[in-house]
């Protein structure tokens, strides 16, 4: 047996030992690959959020007058408002750009952070989990490349859609001048790079990319939540305003376009951006490949008992989130209740318009409780979208063919990860409606609150089922499109809370998921609405069930 040897010069073998050294070869080349692969999905979500801004300056437009607008001039001193939209800039001279600005903009940054936070995970922790980084990682790139080409895809995802923001706004109805225009495009732009910093640190924690996305997604509503918190504060003189200081939100907020147009506030949230980035970085070092920073638990040595079915291994696989989220959510609930009194004593200042739809100054209490069961139904309604895409993601990462090879159905799998997600929602409803109604307790002495407040919030359970139905219906049918889900959710979302202030017409307000079951105690609840509503999700459920037994499952 003979062995040739090939000759290899010492230049060509300095500059492959000096490429293998650098940490950040290949950047270039995964960057390209990254952009190839987002084809489709770069433009969905730049072009979705600009039309959502489009949507909302246009609607605006159409709806709202100069009188009109001129009746939410006390909008800034509502703690509502604060908590929803933020410190309501230049509401005391309110123009229609002002009103955007200060109502709507906060949505538009969820969508740029969610865009962000889902972008790096599937371009680092996925790509690990499935072992295609592995493959790559075999040729000549560094340790650093894949999360820096994913973080450099962030910037110009960010960057197009500020550009495209910055054009749809200024040539909108709430037309003000391209400078502002630009500044409010930048802070929408800022919370998505804040957030690709969040990301790059958690998908660094976890070996899974369900774990990174969920604790990047915790981030971002305990972000909104405090921000939230410190404007209520404010706008009622209290001494928490600091906590919107705390928040990449607030940093954005405070820029004030069309108002103060203050730019500095901005520095902090590239500070903090490019410090999250480098935090990853650092974590990434300390790692092996596919590993995670926080150290896996060594399991028991044998299965608990109670852990003998599809149904119970689903509660397993999804007990930490509800764990989290039940903290989170009875903290929030006792923290909103809490409002209910200063909402009581100064329902007197309030428009007629904000008003109605508590149902009057003398129901305020009753009003605010029933608001809070759609604005925090709201929220337990991402909880449910996430579930199915927890399912999705067993999938994706080879985790559920071997649950099906077992003694375990098709039907049986899907069904008992749907029944742990939806008795989820409802929990997780009881409980907020449960720190609600303490908070309201410990804020008027009412104790008789607690149970009618339990009750409303548990009764828009249907309406998380919905949508987890219309989830799972994508999910069995067409996976890939199980992302519509969130453009229902949206939609109604923003009818759910501002439909009435904008005095929409009453079948316009009905295409809202969220505006059947009724706000109880101010309203009774439908009971119709909510049979029809459990019955409309069942449908989906097994429509979904059956595309999953039909379809091939998806490994890669």
């Amino acid at each position: 047996m003979t062995t040739t040897t090939l000759a290899t010069s010492p230049a060509s073998t300095h500059r492959r030992d000096r490429e293998r050294g650098s940490s950040l070869v290949g950047t270039g080349t995964l960057l390209r690959f990254m952009l190839r692969r987002d084809r489709v999905r770069f433009p969905a979500w730049v072009l979705g959020l600009t039309m959502l801004l489009a949507y909302f300056a246009t609607a605006l437009g159409l709806v709202l007058d100069e009188e009109a607008l001129a009746t939410f001039a006390a909008f800034a001193a509502n703690p509502v408002m604060a908590l929803i939209g933020g410190p309501g800039y230049g509401f005391d001279d309110i123009t229609l750009g002002r009103f955007l600005v200060g109502t709507y903009g906060a949505f538009i940054m969820i969508g740029a952070a969610l865009m962000s936070i889902t972008t790096v995970s599937r371009h680092t922790r996925v790509e690990e989990q499935t072992g295609r980084a592995e493959l790559v990682r075999a040729n000549v790139v560094g340790r650093h490349a894949q999360l820096a080409a994913a973080l450099v895809l962030v910037v110009l995802m960010n960057a197009a859609m500020t550009v495209l923001l910055t054009l749809t706004f200024h040539t909108s109805r709430a037309a003000g001048p391209l400078g502002a225009a630009l500044l409010f495009a930048c802070s929408i732009g800022a919370v998505g790079l804040v957030f690709a910093g969040v990301a790059a640190i958690t998908v660094q924690l976890s070996p899974y990319s369900r774990a990174a996305s969920g604790v990047a997604g915790a981030v971002l509503a305990a972000a909104f939540i405090v921000r939230g918190l410190g404007d209520m504060s404010a706008t009622q003189g209290g001494n928490l305003g600091w906590l919107s200081w705390l928040s990449p939100f607030g940093w954005s907020q405070q820029t004030a376009p069309l108002t103060l147009d203050r730019w500095w506030p901005l520095t902090v949230s590239l500070a903090a951006a490019l410090a999250l980035a480098a935090a990853g970085f650092a974590l990434q070092s300390r790692r092996d490949l596919a590993a995670g920073i926080l150290p896996d638990r060594l399991g028991s040595a044998s299965a608990p008992g109670w852990l003998r079915s599809s149904l119970t291994l689903a509660y397993r696989l999804q007990r930490s989130g509800l764990a989290w989220w039940s903290f989170a959510l009875l903290l929030a609930g006792i923290t909103f209740g809490a409002f209910v009194q200063p909402m009581a004593e100064n329902a007197s200042g309030m428009p007629a318009e904000l008003l109605a739809v508590f149902g009057g100054s003398e129901g305020m209490v009753e009003g605010y409780l029933g608001f809070m069961g759609i604005y925090l139904t709201i929220i337990v309604a991402v909880f449910a979208i996430l579930s199915v895409q927890s399912l999705r993601g067993e999938e994706q990462g080879v985790r559920t063919e071997p649950v099906l090879a077992a003694a375990v159905s098709r039907t049986s799998w899907v069904l008992s990860w749907v029944l742990v997600a939806a008795l989820g929602t409802l929990w997780l409803l009881a409980l907020a409606g449960l720190g609600v109604g303490l908070g309201a307790g410990l804020g008027t002495g009412d104790w008789d609150l607690v149970g009618s407040v339990v009750l409303g919030h548990a009764a828009h359970a249907p309406v998380t089922w919905l949508l987890l139905g219309l989830a799972v219906a994508l999910y069995g049918l067409a996976p890939r499109l199980t992302g519509l889900t969130w453009v229902v959710f949206v939609y109604g979302a923003v009818l759910g809370l501002f439909g009435d202030m904008l005095q929409l017409e009453d079948a316009v307000l009905a295409t809202s998921v969220f505006r059947h079951v009724g706000q109880y105690p101010a309203e009774e609840i439908s009971w119709g609405a909510v049979a029809l509503l459990t019955l409309i999700a069942a449908i989906l459920v097994a429509i979904g069930t059956a595309g999953f037994r039909r379809r091939d499952l998806i490994t890669a």
